[in-house]
């Protein structure tokens, strides 16, 4: 018995924590790709792979201490100079304004935009936001609808949202959006979990609206899970609870090369147009629940957001 329990852990731990690896062999020689919060985790890694593959990568991160850091990392690990770092505050439409305008200047290509960063925490952003929807949701959207025109002149070219398995616990409260800005006020566990889950829950249905409106181009974009990762996102938790989850997160989480798998998938893999809109889980498009691909939420999220953004 002990050693089929050895066994199982084993099978569980490579097959099923590791997932599967993305398969593209895809060249980036000339193409440009934006990753959002890559100073650190699955974001960094990312970049990494892609850098080692040729493309000229912009570090897009809030903190400038630690993009510059991560900027000789990457560059070091990738053995490439075609790395850049500027600055981004997606809890800021000031900064996400600032940082479109001066990519747009200075850079004349745009192939894949990959919305990567996520914070886990309540709080209100400087626009008077919820934390999650302002910095996981809206700032995501207003930089995609920004880079929009460049995009679609690089075609073909991707937008990818990494989300979460959270999203299927999502609710979207337009009441206390409307009224309140936020997708949830609570402070207990459970009430920011529930409200981390709402902002993944967004990623997807952004995807979803985002598919409907570039059709006819040549931008396909995607929504996915990159797994139970073992990195910093749960940074801003107590560290009661941090060290509780460290036996957990060592053994059953992925490390961040296995957890960017997905990413690399979805912005690499040829043959995905079809699924543009779709979500993806382990390199697989996966089915998801109808409040996930709910046209009229989508919709609705859209409109409020581009009001909340300016765009409106």
């Amino acid at each position: 018995m002990f050693f089929l329990k050895l066994q199982f852990a084993y099978i569980f731990r490579h097959i099923v924590v590791k997932g599967k690896r993305c398969t593209s062999e895809a060249k980036l020689h000339g193409k440009t790709v934006i990753v959002t919060g890559s100073n650190t985790g699955i974001g960094k890694t990312t970049a990494i792979d892609l850098a080692k593959r040729g493309a000229r990568v912009i570090l897009a991160c809030r903190s400038r201490q630690r993009g510059e850091a991560a900027l000789e990392e990457v560059k070091r690990e990738s053995n490439s100079n075609q790395v850049v770092f500027m600055q981004l505050d997606l809890g800021s439409l000031k900064s996400v304004h600032s940082f479109a305008d001066t990519f747009l200047k200075s850079e004349p290509r745009l192939d894949i935009l990959i919305n990567n960063a996520g914070i886990y925490m309540q709080g209100r952003t400087e626009d008077g936001l919820g934390m999650m929807f302002g910095v996981n949701h809206i700032g995501h959207f207003l930089l995609t609808n920004l880079l929009l025109e460049r995009l679609k002149q690089c075609g073909p070219s991707r937008v990818v949202n990494v989300s979460s398995l959270g999203h299927n616990f999502g609710k979207i409260d337009f009441d206390s959006l409307n009224t309140h800005k936020a997708l949830g006020l609570g402070t207990s566990f459970w009430e920011v979990f529930q409200t981390y889950c709402d902002s993944k829950l967004c990623n997807v249905l952004f995807t979803h609206e985002l598919a409907k409106i570039l059709q006819g181009s040549k931008v396909t974009c995607y929504s996915l899970h990159p797994g139970a990762i073992n990195t910093e996102l749960a940074r801003n938790t107590s560290s009661v609870l941090q060290l509780c989850l460290k036996p957990l997160t060592t053994y059953f989480f992925k490390n961040t090369v296995q957890g960017c798998q997905t990413t690399l998938h979805c912005a690499l893999q040829e043959g995905l147009e079809p699924f543009s809109g779709r979500y993806f889980s382990n390199c697989t498009v996966r089915e998801v629940y109808d409040k996930a691909k709910d046209d009229a939420a989508a919709k609705k999220l859209w409109e409020l957001s581009e009001r909340l953004c300016g765009l409106a």
